[in-house]
């Protein structure tokens, strides 16, 4: 029986601790974790979890993740325990009082601070391990002093395939030789790692620091060290070809073996070549004396069952990696952090009836594969039962001679093998017309090397050609060259990107880090009497084949609806089959039992497929005419205003004569200038008699010209109470530039024509009728309003547009049960959600028997993302949304949004419409041949609209346009027409 959160104290009372305030995390609410973390955790926290940023992404960590990371963020920041023990005692201390769990945590092995991730094969354990690592070096990063972080890790791997996959994890995929960062995990997930303004330290600390096994203590890093190794350097064999496939991690290797693996010369008796002096001499400048010396050393132990103590009787010993551990974290105190991942945190102990597992007592999170399973984050499992293998006492191991030397397959071997190949033929023909560049694989694992030729042969003269097939077992890498077994290597973790090879044979070699998503079947020719080994084997499989695809991924629901009813599935996305093998019934009885295993016989429900009622449609024939060609803006077209022409001398005279102004003017009176209409402020003179001077006199023309350029320039929006009239007034910045011509005008025509006579304003104090206001208004609004008309723009570059047209996604995936047939879609179907999509459905028939409309589509999500648009949330973070349908009639393009009723009032709903209202004036701002002569209009309908309107026989055109939404600006000018 899988164990449940009791089994873990840890676990469980950290899940009581934190699993209460995860809610107020991800709604960014205030709580007492995010209080009691730095500021540099409480930031990387909210970015990875808080609701706001996760909507931004299409990927995010998923629940387990978020437990882990949580989980030992709070015990090793917060509660700050300086080994298992303290951790025990300060928040499961009942737990102590069992002797035997008190006897585990105080061992010198557990006196640092430790801590263990349970988590299923397929569930993303590096990318906890990546979270933990930029957590621990951005906090080291600003608070150096701090001892509960450091900048230096080491990373262990159980074998050369996950040592391999974590330096690709790091540093890229390796091709040809070169390792490309763009293509590592932390550069690629980076919009879900890293927030923004960490991502340039980050990426230059990985890729200065990392270090592989054979740089450890060699190269030189600058602000810390990422080591990366196999558990062989631990065990002090540097090459680990010599344990071959071992059942038994932590079991006993050869010494012999292990000293000719890595010593030049054979330990004698002799001074200086013992092997005690050989093994100092390697010790003294060796990689773990290096690592022994750092002052502070983050471990992630990657599959760490294979870490793990041996209890023989009473007597518990540790394996030589886990000794090594102890040993660099000797020097170091609470500033050694061992953090272990595994799906199998476990200890098998006994043997028989007796068998039983003795858990890690580290582990503070627990998200096994049943979770995974039900939250639909690995493949659904179904036990291949068939009639002529249950007809068979399954022979499982091969034949042998009577010196236990293989000959052969046995006969339940071969029939296995036709089942897997049955199986794998029946997925490849039906998923290739799904998707052609999904292939999905056979895995085939064998008892020991000795079989996998064997394996080969038969798979061969079943008709498979040789590029079909491709054998990894570490007898099969000694008798390659190394260039050989690198091509190999890249031939490997490349299947899942070609269609070749179809068959990957295996012993154990590939129990562990080898992540594809398509290994689709598997067939077990080996008894795993390992539990561990079991579900290893199972794990192959279990990553996600399809991802994105909305149809898909509802009928993946659908599944575990069934499987969760003891119903077998009626479609095989993401199905991993196993082919019947007597190691695996009680562990497949145990996944039945909790509704998330299923068998499959040969009494498949008649009309079931592989691939369910699942549908790929293409463009139909003619989908040109039912197009939609969508502007993007790459640059807006540019304008510039042509020279002002001004004649003073054609303009308007005074309102006021010259006489009649003298004649009312006083004296020592505070003059103020505003414009009747404007209400724009021209003069602020107070004038206390005397004679105005040529030097005032020019101060007025100066500052009269300002006050005039600014207006028409914008930078005075105060100047006038009516925002229209300033909008009009300030949309002529050139006149900044154009000042000593403005001044000039506006002296000739003071001089020349206003008054209608020759004036001088210096004779007799004339100067005085100027500053009255309304000879001042008279003079500016004239000058003002003769640039306006003056003024005109001039285009100098239209707008550069790019066209992205509904057809670049040539395929789409429908439900044959629940979709729409279209006669003016450039697809023949489109898909309807099956719950809760009645009124897309009615929306798609009430317009498709609309003369009036010319197209319609309705928009994918995950396909068309060129038409998702960006918006502000209500809390000012930025998201983006992608409208349900586009329609087209002869003079309009309408962008729909179907809302229930209940959601109009959502003022993310509200955002939404105002980011698609601006879009459409955007678009409508475009030369007419480039928006296909047609206005855009956002449009949002309400479920009751629709219904109302269709009981009233109207046309789905009509309620469009008069459900239009428009700008501000639209409907002010509406309302003048009207």
């Amino acid at each position: 029986m899988t164990p449940g959160l009791e089994t873990f104290p840890l676990a469980t009372a950290l899940q009581k601790i934190v699993g209460d305030q995860v809610a107020d995390i991800v709604q960014g609410q205030p709580t007492a974790l995010m209080e009691e973390v730095t500021p540099v955790t409480a930031e990387l926290l909210k970015f990875w979890f808080q609701d706001d940023y996760v909507r931004l992404r299409r990927v995010n960590f998923h629940e387990g993740q978020r437990d882990a990371i949580l989980h030992m963020i709070y015990a090793h920041e917060v509660l700050k325990a300086p080994n298992l023990e303290a951790l025990y005692r300060e928040i499961a201390t009942e737990a102590l009082l069992d002797g035997e769990t008190l006897g585990d945590v105080t061992r010198s092995s557990n006196n640092h601070p430790k801590y263990a991730a349970k988590m299923a094969t397929g569930t993303g354990k590096t990318w906890v391990l990546n979270a933990l690592l930029v957590w621990q070096y951005l906090n080291h990063k600003e608070y150096p002093e701090d001892e509960r972080f450091t900048s230096n890790f080491l990373v262990v791997a159980p074998g050369l395939i996950v040592y391999d996959r974590l330096l690709d994890s790091f540093l890229g995929k390796e091709r040809d030789g070169e390792r490309d960062f763009e293509s590592s995990d932390i550069f690629t997930n980076q919009d879900i790692f890293i927030p923004d303004n960490y991502r340039d330290s980050v990426f230059g600390f990985v890729k200065s620091s990392v270090v592989t096994k054979a740089e450890i203590g060699r190269k030189v890093t600058g602000s810390g060290v990422i080591a990366v190794a196999n558990w062989h350097l631990l065990a002090g064999v540097e090459d680990p070809d010599f344990t071959g496939d071992l059942d038994a991690p932590g079991g006993e290797i050869d010494a012999k073996a292990a000293v000719d693996s890595f010593f030049p010369v054979r330990p004698g008796t002799t001074a200086g070549n013992s092997l005690v002096s050989l093994d100092r001499k390697f010790n003294r400048g060796g990689p773990l004396e290096w690592l022994k010396d750092l002052p502070a050393l983050m471990v992630f132990n990657d599959e760490a069952h294979h870490i793990h103590e041996i209890k023989r009787g009473q007597q518990v010993s540790e394996v030589e990696w886990q000794k090594s551990l102890t040993e660099i974290a000797s020097t170091k105190g609470q500033r050694f952090i061992q953090v272990d991942f595994s799906a199998t945190p476990y200890n098998e102990t006994g043997t028989g009836a007796k068998k039983g597992r003795k858990w890690f007592p580290h582990i503070v999170v627990d998200f096994d594969l049943k979770q995974a399973m039900s939250l639909g984050l690995v493949k659904s499992l179904a036990l291949d039962k068939r009639k002529e293998i249950a007809a068979l006492p399954i022979d499982f191991n091969a034949e042998r001679d009577s010196r236990k030397k293989v000959i052969g397959l046995s006969s339940g071997q071969r029939v296995m093998i036709r089942a897997g190949l049955t199986k794998l033929s029946m997925l490849e023909d039906k998923f290739e017309a799904v998707d052609p560049d999904k292939h999905p694989k056979l895995m085939i694992i064998c008892e020991d090397t000795s079989v996998t030729g064997f394996v080969e042969e038969f798979l061969l003269a079943e008709g498979l050609a040789a590029d079909d097939v491709l054998v990894i077992d570490s007898d099969r890498k000694g008798e390659m060259s190394a260039a050989g077994w690198k091509a190999a290597r890249e031939r490997l973790f490349d299947v899942d990107r070609h269609k070749s090879p179809k068959v990957i044979v295996s012993v154990l070699m590939l129990r562990e880090g080898f992540d594809v998503n398509n290994i689709a079947v598997i067939v077990p020719l080996r008894a795993n009497k390992s539990g561990i080994l079991l579900e290893q084997t199972i794990g192959r499989g279990l990553r996600l084949m399809w991802r994105g695809d909305e149809q898909i991924d509802e009928m993946k629901r659908e599944n575990r609806r069934r499987i969760a009813n003891r119903q077998e599935p009626d479609n095989y996305f993401d199905v991993l089959f196993v082919v019947e093998h007597p190691a695996f019934s009680q562990f497949y009885d145990d996944l039945m039992a909790a509704g998330l295993a299923a068998a499959i016989g040969d009494d498949t429900p008649q009309g079931a497929s592989a691939t369910g009622d699942l549908e790929v449609v293409g463009l139909r024939e003619g989908y040109e005419a039912f197009d939609f060609h969508i502007p993007m803006m790459v640059r807006d077209r540019e304008e510039e205003l042509k020279s002002p022409t001004l004649d003073p001398y054609q303009l308007p005279r005074s309102r006021v004569t010259f006489t009649e102004a003298k004649r009312i003017i006083g004296t020592g009176d505070r003059f103020v200038s505003e414009d009747a209409q404007t209400k724009t402020q021209f003069g602020d003179y107070r004038v206390n008699g005397g004679v105005m001077t040529a030097t005032g006199y020019n101060d007025f023309l100066s500052r009269l010209t300002i006050r005039i350029a600014e207006t028409l320039g914008g930078r005075r929006a105060s100047m006038t109470s009516s925002f229209r009239k300033y909008s009009d007034l300030s949309a002529y910045p050139l006149m900044q530039v154009y000042r000593p011509q403005l001044l000039g005008w506006i002296d000739t025509y003071i001089r020349h024509r206003f008054f209608d006579m020759e004036f001088d304003p210096l004779e007799d104090e004339n100067w005085r009728v100027l500053l009255w206001d309304a000879v001042t208004n008279d003079l500016a609004g004239n000058v003002a309003s003769a640039l306006i008309e003056a003024l005109e723009h001039e285009t100098v570059s239209v707008a550069e547009v790019l066209h992205r047209s509904l057809s670049e996604v040539e395929f789409i995936s429908i439900r044959t049960s629940s979709c729409v047939e279209m006669t003016k879609c450039i697809y023949p179907k489109l898909p309807v959600p099956v719950h809760r999509g009645g009124l897309e459905r009615k929306f798609l028939e009430w317009s498709e028997k609309d003369t009036y409309v010319e197209a319609i589509c309705k928009i994918s999500e995950y396909k068309h993302t060129y038409v998702q648009r960006p918006y502000l949330k209500a809390d000012g973070m930025p998201a983006r949304y992608s409208p349900d349908f586009l329609v087209r009639t002869e003079s309009m393009i309408y962008v729909v949004e179907t809302k229930a009723d209940s959601d109009l009032s959502n003022i993310n709903v509200q955002r939404k419409q105002a980011a698609a209202i601006a879009w459409c004036d955007q678009i409508n701002e475009l030369e007419p041949a480039q928006r296909g002569h047609r206005r855009w209009a956002y449009v949002l309908l309400a479920e009751q609209t629709v219904k109302g309107s269709m009981a009233a026989n109207e046309r789905a055109s009509d309620l469009l346009d008069r459900s239009r939404l428009r700008s501000a600006a639209e409907e002010e000018s509406a309302q003048q027409i009207w």
